[in-house]
Parts: C-alpha cells; structure tokens; sequence
C-alpha cells in the first residue's frame, strides 16, 4: 500500500507531466517500438517517482531517470510474461545492452519528439484520429481533457485514440522523420495538424465560450518546438499566425463571457510582446522568399494588429494579401474573408456583391459565418428585412452560445 505522498512532491511530478510527458513518451516509443507500451511504462515510472522520490528526493535530473526508470519497468514486465516471442527476445537483449548507457541527452530526446509528432499526424490515420493523438502523446493532455475541448463524449475520444494506435501498428507505420522527397507533404499534414488544434481554440465550434485557451496553448507550444526543430519558412510563418491571432485574446470577449468583434475591441488589451514576437517571425519568413499560405495569413494578421483602429487599418494591402493567398490556396472561406476586407475598402455594397457570390456556389451554405457577414451587410445598407433574414439563417447554424447572443442581439436591435 503506498504511503501518502507530500502535497509538494505530487505538485512537482504533477508538473514534470505536464511538461515532459511527451519527450519522456518519444523516447520511450523510440526504445520499445509499441505506443501502447511505451505509455504504459512511462506511468509506471511516474508512479515509481512518488514512492521512491519521498524518500530519496527529486534528481537533479528527473527526465533521464524516468525514462531508465520506465526501460526498466518494460523489461519487468516482459520477464513476468511466462513465454515470448523471438521479438520480445530481442527486444529485451537490446534494451538491457543499453541499460548501462549514459543517461539520454536533450538533443536526441527532441528528436525523438520530431518523429512522434509525424508518427501522429501520420496521413494514414483519420483526421480526428490525429488531433487526438497529437495532443494525448505530444502535448500530453489527458483523454478527459481533449474530450472536453471537443465536445465528444471521453469513450468516443478515447475510441479514437485506440483506432490511430491500431492503425500505427496494423500497417507498420515507421516511427521516423520522412525522407526528405516525402518531408513537404508530410510536414503539411503536421502543420495543419496543429493549425486544427490553434483554429478550435481559437474560435470553438460549439460550447459555452468563445475561446478555449488550453488549445491555442498547446498549439503554439507545438508550433514553437516544430520551429526549433524544423525551422522552414511555413512552419515559422505558422508561429507567427498563431501568436498574432492569440494575441488578441484577451479583448475578444466581455468579462461576462459575450463576444466583441474586432472593431469594438480595447487594442490596449491585445498582448504586445506576442505582436512583437509574430511580426518578427513574419519578416524570416516572408525574407526566406518560400513561404506559403500560413505565412501570407500571418502577414494579413500583422497588418490588423499593427493598425491602431478600424478605420486605420490598410485594408487594401490586406485585399492585396487575399488577392495572393486565393491564387496558392483557392477556398470559399479564403474569399469570403476577402469580400469582407472589400467591404471595409469599398463599401457595404462591394462586399455584399462579393459575398452573394460566394454565397452562390453552395459551399458556404451551412457557414453560419458567412450568413452573419452577409447580414452585417444588410445591416449596414439600412436593409433590415435581408438583414434579420440572415441573421436568423445564422442563428440556426451555430453552436457556440457566445455566437448566438451576439446573433440574437443583433435581431433585437434590428426589431
């Protein structure tokens, strides 16, 4: 029976969880060749630390210790095991010749994380199955966690996980970097990835709030360790989007919780040292000359958070930015953002012909977005029937609480 643990050391290996789960997990995946495994032998370690560090103290290097700690507990377990096969023999011959190696460096523990992270968002495995995977293995969030940022109930998230992990191991998946003919689409897939998690963060599809700031977190956490790791331009102009949209936080709700478009936002609010940190890493980027459509996003984000208003902002550079970003990523979204930005350059009436024709393709249809901006114009235009009309269109489409009072209230104002 363990003896109880004090409060002080539980916050400590809380901690270290937190913060070093998934390079300890990497290695471990590395060593032992099954994610399952791995797992199951990193919380055995971490369970180890509070029995053992009560009486002997945290070491001065708690990360290398787990993952001895964790081998160790692997091996165990496949002696305890009454046959084996010939791989677990050679498994374990080749984990006990490496029980006695110097103890892992930094360097080879971030690499191990590179290649968990393209294990995860390997292109073989279902979308959803690679968000959740992302974050429980490399961000180390827990299967509640993850489920309450999505909404799903934690069997469903917990379903997903188990169906990526199956299909790592039933098509033998390489825990590896790609080669480099394979790295561009591959690192594609990472990158939006991440972009999924930083997106449902930042705007959630549905739910009582606004923002979820556990999510665009951790994908910026990501993002900052995949720039450490891997600093091309779209992974830096990636960081540099995320942390010029985050850094508006803070002004985009109400103290109660209601959502505050950009033009009614306190700009003293917005978290400079983020746009000192994005814009910095926008210009490497955009210097590089090989940047993509997260960079030419990141650059439209700049021109937003360098304007000191509304009426200020350069919204023909930012039609400009669209203009270039439709010709590399053709998307409705993309243009519906861009019949806005004409809208602010041009007038309600620009925008509204823009968004009509948008609106006529039939992919927007169910964008509760799209109906919302098509009402602001409406509303602009002083045309109150096509603007309730479409308010209500957008109404029934959205999820988030948030959204629907900001959407009723603009009916009531227009009734």
């Amino acid at each position: 029976m363990r003896q109880s643990v004090p409060e002080d050391l539980s916050r400590t290996v809380e901690a270290l969880y937190r913060t070093d789960s998934g390079r300890i997990l990497a290695t471990l995946v590395r060593l032992l060749g099954d994610l399952d495994v791995a797992e199951e032998a990193m919380h055995e370690a971490f369970a180890t630390a509070l029995d053992t560090w009560a009486q002997t103290g945290v070491p001065d290097k708690p990360r290398p210790w787990l993952i001895s700690t964790a081998r160790f507990k692997a091996i165990d377990g496949m002696r305890r095991r009454a046959r084996f096969d010939n791989a677990q023999k050679d498994l374990e011959l080749y984990l006990e010749a490496r029980a006695n190696e110097t103890p892992y460096e930094d360097e080879e523990i971030e690499d191990d994380r590179l290649r968990l992270i393209f294990t995860c968002c390997h292109p073989a495995l279902p979308p959803e199955g690679q968000l959740a995977l992302t974050l429980r293995e490399v961000c180390g969030l827990t299967t509640e966690e993850i489920a309450r940022a999505f909404l799903v109930a934690p069997a469903t998230l917990a379903q997903r996980i188990v169906r990526a992990k199956a299909v790592i191991r039933d098509k033998a998946i390489p825990y590896q970097v790609p080669a480099s003919q394979e790295l561009p689409e591959r690192l594609g897939a990472v990158l939006q990835v991440i972009y999924l998690i930083f997106n449902e963060g930042y705007s959630a599809a549905a739910g009582a709030e606004v923002t979820r700031a556990e999510l665009t977190g951790e994908a910026i956490r990501l993002g900052r360790l995949l720039t450490e790791l891997r600093p091309e331009p779209e992974v830096i102009g990636l960081l540099s989007l995320m942390l010029l949209q985050e850094s508006r936080r803070a002004a985009r709700t109400s103290r109660t919780g209601g959502l505050i478009l950009l033009e009614n936002q306190d700009r003293s609010l917005w978290n400079r040292k983020q746009i000192v940190e994005g814009v910095a890493l926008l210009e490497k980027a955009l210097n590089s000359r090989h940047f993509g459509s997260y960079t030419l996003q990141a650059a439209i984000a700049a021109v937003h958070a360098q304007a000191e208003s509304v009426a200020l902002t350069d919204w023909g550079q930012i039609v400009a930015l669209y203009d270039r970003l439709l010709r590399i990523q053709p998307s409705p979204v993309v243009e519906l953002n861009r019949a806005v930005a004409i809208a602010m350059r041009d007038g309600p009436e620009a925008g509204l012909t823009h968004i009509d024709a948008v609106l006529k393709h039939g992919e927007l249809a169910n964008y509760y977005l799209a109906h919302s901006v098509r009402a602001d114009m409406y509303r602009r235009l002083g045309r109150k029937t096509e603007a309730r009309s479409s308010y209500e269109k957008a109404l029934a489409l959205t999820q988030q609480e948030p959204e629907r009072q900001f959407l009723q209230e603009r009916i009531r104002q227009l009734n």
